[in-house]
């Protein structure tokens, strides 16, 4: 029965902590809902080990009974013989008989009680331990539920970019670099024309020049 009771209280937890971690809404309540959940199960761990408990106690308090019955009976007996009451003696033995068999039926359960209860001890040790454990990392547990909280919603904000907005990205350093060559391109034949132009206006200049000195010359041979 105790042992029954271990295992529900055991199911009942791996339920409750499923179902909140499934939610996951509110960590610091979900952890103390855990908390009052593991409490309570101590709790009904701790009687089912107090009745294991009494139960081998009230085992062996028959079977002490029986024994001192049969201790009793014992001196009955020997009081009997003494006095030369033979057939009383006989009924002494009889009754200790009885006392002794019902004492040899008691040892099977007094023994599987004493067991019971030893494990069950064992369990709410364990039990206790871990309930102090869960309260130790209380704190620690929900800081780190929080932590991956943030690194998950930083994740899905990241991935919630997509690739159209890399892309979109992309595509406008590719027409700020395309604009950039274009104006330098531009820039280049402006100055390929400015040199043109420059080499145009210098061989008017240099026509103008020869021609000067051509009729400079023909007015000073004429004056000779």
């Amino acid at each position: 029965m105790a042992k029954g009771t271990f295992s529900r209280i055991s199911d009942i937890l791996k339920s409750n902590i499923n179902e909140m971690l499934d939610r996951a809404e509110e960590p610091d309540k979900m952890i103390r809902q855990m908390i009052r959940d593991m409490e309570e199960a101590v709790n009904k761990a701790t009687a089912s080990v107090g009745t294991a408990v009494a139960n081998h106690k009230r085992l062996e308090r028959q079977c002490n009974e029986k024994q001192n019955q049969v201790e009793e009976w014992q001196h009955k007996a020997e009081r009997a013989v003494a006095t030369g009451e033979d057939e009383l003696a006989r009924r002494a033995l009889e009754r200790k008989a009885m006392f002794a068999k019902a004492a040899a039926d008691l040892a099977p359960a007094l023994e599987e009680s004493k067991q019971t209860a030893d494990q069950l001890r064992e369990q709410l040790r364990e039990l206790k331990t871990k309930l102090e454990e869960a309260r130790t990392r209380q704190g620690a547990l929900v800081a780190r539920h929080q932590a991956a909280e943030a690194r998950k919603r930083l994740a899905q904000s990241i991935s919630g970019l997509g690739d159209d907005a890399f892309s979109s990205f992309e595509r406008f350093e590719q027409k700020v670099e395309e604009s950039e060559a274009e104006a330098s391109a531009h820039a280049e034949i402006s100055g390929e024309m400015e040199d043109i132009e420059k080499e145009i206006r210098q061989i008017d200049v240099n026509r103008a020049v020869d021609d000067e000195l051509q009729a400079l010359k023909a007015q000073l041979k004429k004056d000779a």
